[in-house]
Parts: structure tokens; sequence; C-alpha cells
């Protein structure tokens, strides 16, 4: 299997393709750091299976896995994140991943996903699976913004006045006003510091 992997991280690369040196069956073909380069190399070589973290400088991760599986459908993804929250992996899985491992899982897990989605199975790690059974369990807990409010708040983080926001996304400016409103009230925030400091911390932009 011809495996190209995406981390910004140095050290973790050399970690995979020491960890993955040792498997006869795999191949790794090359390495990016950011996705864009990721994307070049994508274009131009066939790829089995594309290792990537969701973190990435540039582009987002998200933008990664919707791309790579317009220009090269056949080229199936997994995940290696440190990020468990409940509503980025679901969002993540939404995208038809064949994999999620976290960066934390052991190098078993790794491998047998590797060995798993080129067999054509989707794994997730047993981390992973435990945070989709428990939302099934307490699907109350399973978004704190609506994706609503998670657009104007990436727009308050760049300082959009509510006249902006509101041109931009075509609502009303009482209608920002309001979300604002909520947006504070659901984080818990008392200032536009406080509320940008919970947003990165929680990951909500």
């Amino acid at each position: 299997m011809k495996v190209f992997l995406v981390d910004d991280h140095a050290i973790l690369l050399d970690g995979i393709k020491s960890l993955l040196s040792k498997e006869e069956s795999i191949q790794v073909i090359g390495e990016a750091n950011t996705g864009e380069d990721a994307i070049h190399f994508i274009k131009t070589n066939i790829v089995d299976i594309l290792i990537t973290d969701f973190n990435l400088p540039g582009m987002d991760g998200l933008s990664l896995l919707r791309l790579v599986k317009k220009i090269s459908p056949d080229t199936k993804i997994i995940v290696l994140s440190m990020h468990d929250e409940t509503h980025l992996v679901k969002e993540i899985l939404k995208e038809g991943v064949q994999g999620y491992v976290l960066k934390n899982d052991s190098h078993k897990e790794l491998i047998d996903a590797i060995k798993a989605v080129g067999n054509g199975k989707v794994y997730l790690s047993h981390d992973i699976n435990k945070i989709i059974i428990n939302n099934l369990q307490f699907p109350e807990d399973e978004k704190l913004l609506t994706d609503r409010e998670r657009e104007i708040l990436k727009l308050i983080a760049k300082e959009y006045s509510n006249k902006q926001i509101a041109e931009e996304l075509f609502i009303s400016e009482r209608t920002v006003e309001t979300h604002r409103k909520n947006i504070f009230k659901k984080t818990k925030t008392g200032s536009l510091v406080g509320l940008i400091k919970f947003a990165y911390a929680n990951n909500l932009i």
C-alpha cells in the first residue's frame, strides 16, 4: 500500500515513517507539512492511503479531506489527530474518512487502521469508538453552538462588526445581535477576548 503522510510536526512524521518502515506491505511514498503540498503531490501521484492531521497551517483539515475526495476519490483517508471532541469527531466522520486514530493511541492501532482501511474496511480506534457510543447515549451534549453560531463566531474573531456580519451572511443586523448574545451566553464569556480564548480552546473556530 502506498501511504502519504501529512503533519506539520517533523518529529511525528519521522516517528510514523520509522514505525511503518517495519511493515513490508506498507510503503511511505511521501510526506507534506501542509494541505496545499499534499494536494500538489496527490494530483500527480497515486496514493492508496492518506494519513493526515486535522490541524494544519494554511488549508485546514476539513478542506483537505474534501479536496482529496474530489481529485482522487480512490484515495482512502485516515485522520491521525489529537482532537477527541465529540462534535469535531462527528464532523470529520461525516466527510467519509475511512479511519480515525488519536495521536495518543498505541502504534498498533495505527498499523491496524492502515491494514483495515487497505482492505476496504472502516477503522475507528478504541477511544474514538467510546466517544461515538457515549454520544449515542447522551446526544444532548453533541454540540455547544449551532452551525450558524459558529459561522458568526468565526467572523467575530475576524473583528467583523454586526453590520459586516449581516452583509456577509445575508441576514439582518438584529438577527446577528441575537446570535451574538446567544454565543456569549452559551460560552459563558463576558468579553470579546474571553470569547476568542474560549473558542480557540474548544476548537470552535
